[in-house]
């Protein structure tokens, strides 16, 4: 690449997605400068010291059925610590509250989740080429999980338990979110939605998320400038040239831009990017909910909780209980319903399942709020995964999209972060020691990807 340009590569955001193509492409020799926009890596995953110890106020839980992530954690020698197992088992059904034990819970969701994700493989029988799922993927993408649900012959009561755990998954409304989204998660288990469960929400890793998105940036060997926000980014047949807002400029051979889907347009790109692409991050994700955490008066056995999309929380588990105190975790699907910061709001919300509960204290990150995310983890609204994702994928001149947003396997977790900035990189070395010169963004076909 020309010796004039401030970098062969610039990677505009520093979560696992850029971390990894700025590694990967330091490797092949390339000059990598990341910008990111906070004062700290990790994108939206954020270990932060709340309640005197270390709690994750973003992503949190990895598998080793996510080959990605765990490969990052051979790599760099980190474990795994699971969350308590539950005992009890709390739910709402038509407003009212239930309880049982965690298996009994686990027993009302089981019609409604096997019959939700019955045809996972048939529709997704190679889960990381979620494109090639058949003649009828475009017919299934159209419909939402909640309408999946209304077909399937449920009791009042399972439908409510069923209804809230799907809120919980999207982090959003179930009537956005996409059925196509649903059978993609549970065909990466092997078409348990059981295993998939677990995936979900059992093993965190020993040291934090921050521990090893910090692992990957000093193996990187990449600068790394925080503080550092991209405002637009103008490119040609010969190099990108990136706005900052502090007035400065640079330029680069290629750039990958890891930003959320829900806020792509908060940078400005020109030429513009494809209509295609527009589109989807006009449309956004359909995760808006929030995560929070609450620490409780009281040692309580461990327990989970779920209820409807309707309530404020739509699942809690616990997390920690020692000296007198119990810490859960709690999700809810609709970020505008409560309050996360408030602790009187969310004691109000853990009173459907815990008449008596105590909150002493909260901590939460209005992810949707902050014009860095716009969203929760990334979840796919009916029809975004055969009407978009091919398109946000493809690469436009010199301009690269990556994020667990436009992963073909785990998307919404680490691990598609990972995989889609695995891929990039790959792509963006190929472009850069190619012979021939760049295909000009004019020339490309809507289907070249």
């Amino acid at each position: 690449m020309s010796p004039t340009q401030d970098a062969d590569v610039i990677v505009v955001g520093a979560g696992f997605a850029g971390l990894t193509a700025a590694r990967e492409l330091r490797r092949q020799g390339h000059r990598v400068l990341v910008l990111e926009a906070r004062d700290r890596i990790g994108g939206r995953t954020w270990t932060d010291i709340r309640f005197g110890r270390d709690l994750e106020m973003g992503g949190t839980w990895v598998h080793w059925v996510q080959p990605h992530v765990w490969a990052e954690m051979t790599r760099y020698g980190f474990d795994t610590t699971p969350s308590p197992i539950p005992v009890h088992g709390y739910w709402i059904s038509g407003g009212e509250r239930r309880s049982g034990t965690a298996e009994d819970l686990l027993g009302l969701i089981d019609r409604g989740m096997t019959g939700s994700t019955a045809q996972a493989l048939e529709h997704f029988p190679h889960p990381y080429q979620p494109l090639q799922g058949g003649d009828r993927l475009a017919e299934i993408d159209k419909l939402s999980i909640r309408t999946k649900l209304e077909q399937l012959d449920l009791t009042p009561e399972e439908f409510d338990a069923v209804e809230g755990m799907w809120a919980t998954n999207f982090n959003g409304p179930t009537e956005n979110g996409g059925y196509a989204q649903a059978l993609r998660w549970v065909a990466l288990t092997g078409g348990s939605w059981q295993l998939n469960f677990e995936a979900c929400a059992t093993y965190k890793i020993v040291g934090g998320t921050r521990g090893l998105a910090e692992a990957m940036a000093a193996d990187s060997g990449a600068e790394i400038r925080t503080g550092a926000r991209v405002t637009s980014i103008e490119q040609d047949d010969t190099e990108a040239r990136l706005a900052l807002d502090d007035g400065s400029h640079l330029t680069a051979g290629a750039v990958v831009v890891t930003l959320p889907l829900n806020v792509l347009d908060s940078v400005t790109f020109e030429p513009p990017l494809a209509e295609g692409k527009r589109r989807a991050a006009q449309q956004g994700q359909t995760s808006r909910g929030l995560k929070v955490w609450a620490r409780l008066r009281g040692e309580y056995e461990p327990f989970v909780a779920i209820s409807p999309s309707s309530g404020p929380l739509t699942l809690c588990q616990v997390e920690h209980v020692d000296n007198g105190e119990t810490i859960v975790v709690a999700f809810g699907s609709d970020s505008r319903k409560l309050d996360g910061s408030d602790p009187t709001a969310v004691q109000d919300a853990l009173r459907q399942w815990l008449p008596d509960v105590e909150v002493l204290d909260v901590a939460s990150h209005d992810w949707v709020d902050d014009d860095l995310s716009g969203e929760t983890w990334p979840m796919q609204r009916s029809g975004q995964l055969t009407e978009s994702l091919a398109e946000l994928q493809r690469p436009e001149g010199r301009i690269f999209l990556a994020g667990s947003d436009y992963a073909n396997g785990w998307a919404g977790f680490i691990d598609g972060a990972i995989e889609s900035g695995m891929r990039t990189s790959r792509e963006v070395h190929g472009q850069l020691t190619a012979i021939e010169p760049v295909t000009s963004f004019e020339d490309r076909s809507p289907a070249q990807s």
